[in-house]
């Protein structure tokens, strides 16, 4: 099963609220890029398809983290597999159609200047990075409140964020605190 079967066999199954669907049918048309997008420019994914491997290991991560006994019995913490599947897997959409290729030079070992390629950010929709995401969903389908925390918090403190306010999120919304987490472990331990 390819990466895309995969997601879309998670999301189908998964995703069933109002709206799925058509969100699904933009994923997949000409008019979105998500399924070859970079996850970055230099950093995690920064290859053809690494958002999309990127979304399917934040949705692992969180499914981990959120089947913990610790995190079920101690903090008593219970999430939908609905929710789980939608933050995870579309908390980054803010990058679809943002990254386009293009070139740099850089030297080889040998100190020789190469071109080589790369991806040049370029962001037609400067609505921030969470709250994109967000916007682009709803416009689709409606998200609970904590969802739309949780995706529009999902940098955590790395984020550039107010820190009371990531703080305020993780406290009223322990969906935002898990989706971060997976988001950060995807990112420096799986990518």
């Amino acid at each position: 099963m390819t990466k895309k079967e995969e997601f879309i066999k998670i999301y189908t199954e998964k995703i069933t609220r109002d709206g799925a669907d058509k969100l699904l049918e933009y994923l997949l048309s000409s008019a979105s890029d998500f399924f070859t997008a970079p996850a970055s420019t230099r950093f995690h994914g920064s290859y053809e398809g690494g958002l999309l491997e990127h979304s399917l290991n934040v949705y692992y991560c969180l499914e981990d983290y959120l089947s913990r006994p610790r995190v079920r019995e101690t903090y008593g913490f219970n999430c939908s597999e609905e929710s789980c599947a939608i933050v995870s897997l579309l908390h980054d959409l803010c990058k679809v159609n943002c990254y386009k290729k293009g070139t740099r030079n850089v030297k080889d070992k040998n100190g020789v200047w190469q071109t080589v390629p790369t991806y040049e950010f370029n962001d037609e929709m400067p609505y921030g990075h969470g709250e994109k995401s967000v916007y682009i969903i709803n416009g689709f389908m409606r998200l609970s409140r904590e969802e739309a925390f949780a995706i529009r918090y999902h940098m955590g403190f790395a984020g550039g964020e107010d820190e009371r306010n990531v703080g305020s999120a993780f406290a009223m919304y322990p969906l935002a605190f898990a989706l971060s987490t997976a988001d950060m472990e995807a990112t420096y331990f799986l990518e």
